[in-house]
């Protein structure tokens, strides 16, 4: 792409000026002293002093100095997609200066984004590695011990197959979370939205979650008896997902004898917040910013103690902002945790219901 040369006379013009001044008094004195004086001649000396001063300046310009701002020009054009090379080349020092600084600025923002893209991809990298060599190895070992004669024995045979079918499970478990999380990540899941009763649904996903949640002895419930439907619009199997999550969470990390508590309350006109509270062992506030990373977890620990593939919440938080609706968390160590969702309700909801 061709650059055009954007002339700058202000430089020239002051310099030429300092020297048409500078000459007209020292000449003007000269004559003065010699008794010489002549104002016409003067002055039009002064004038060709001016002229010639300003073609002569302007002329070093855009050949001396100009050259080596496009040399400049040339070398930013190296570096992909710059803002630079898409305005014309310009002798003005105060615009040149002021892209200059926009382009360093620019940059900085770049490098600066690129190592946390680094570090989360370093992050990232490890933690995938972590949790599919789990399940890897564990079934390994237990077809390795199989294959070694332990397979004569009927009844270890059957349950190293029943163990290593497991560890297989949760790899599964773990690739599928991925394929959506990466779909959700690129826009490339498509929602099928439509009308469907809230309450209807976190009943549905009590009663999957019951047994579950009665091994450790807590109890999933309303806030309050729904007598009426709550219509919302959005994809019914994405939000049962959602609500899964959530409620399988509050299982894993509440005490025995715990309570989940959901309710369902009007936002706004046209929206309803869903919230998931428990009275479990909450979530240390350090930890919160990071919640909704992939395969972040606030156990540390390598035990992985619960178990999961890690990418629940992750999945949560597309799942919500790909409806264009926000999640929130709300938690305080050894006192418990809610989160909650907005949710868009259906044209055909009474907006008059109590909650």
């Amino acid at each position: 792409m061709p650059i055009k040369a954007k002339k700058s006379y202000r430089f020239a013009l002051r310099s030429a000026l300092y020297i048409g001044l500078i000459s007209f008094t020292v000449f003007g004195t000269l004559l003065w002293l010699f008794k010489m004086l002549n104002w016409g001649l003067l002055g039009l000396a002064t004038i060709i002093i001016f002229v010639l001063s300003f073609l002569a300046l302007q002329f070093r310009i855009e050949r001396f100095i100009y050259r080596r701002i496009k040399k400049i020009y040339d070398d930013v054009a190296l570096l992909e997609s710059t803002p630079l090379t898409s305005h014309p080349v310009t002798t003005d020092m105060r615009t040149l200066t002021a892209e200059i600084e926009k382009f360093a600025k620019d940059k900085k923002i770049e490098i600066d984004t690129l190592k946390i893209r680094e570090e989360y991809r370093k992050d990232f990298l490890g933690n995938v590695s972590h949790e599919l060599k789990t399940p890897l190895f564990t079934a390994q070992g237990y077809l390795e011990t199989l294959l070694d004669g332990a397979i004569n024995d009927k009844n270890i045979r059957k349950k190293y197959l029943s163990r290593a079918n497991k560890a297989v499970e949760r790899l599964i478990y773990i690739v599928r979370d991925l394929d959506l999380i990466t779909k959700l990540e690129v826009g490339d899941l498509r929602l099928e939205k439509e009308d469907f009763n809230i309450v209807e649904l976190i009943q549905s996903v009590f009663d999957l979650l019951e047994m579950k949640a009665a091994k450790k002895k807590i109890v999933l419930t309303f806030d309050m008896v729904y007598p009426k439907p709550i219509m919302v619009n959005a994809d019914e199997e994405k939000i049962q997902q959602v609500l899964t999550n959530l409620l399988v969470n509050s299982i894993k990390y509440g005490n025995e004898n715990g309570t989940t508590e959901v309710s369902v309350e009007n936002l706004v006109k046209n929206k309803v917040i869903v919230r998931v509270t428990d009275n479990g062992e909450g979530i240390p506030a350090n930890h919160i910013p990071r919640l909704f990373e992939r395969f972040y977890r606030v156990d540390q620990s390598g035990s992985r103690r619960e178990g999961g593939s890690g990418l629940g919440l992750s999945i949560v938080k597309h799942v919500i902002e790909a409806h264009g609706e926000k999640i929130y968390v709300e938690s305080s160590k050894d006192v418990g945790s809610e989160f909650s969702f907005t949710l868009e309700k259906s044209k055909t909801q009474n907006t008059n219901s109590k909650k």
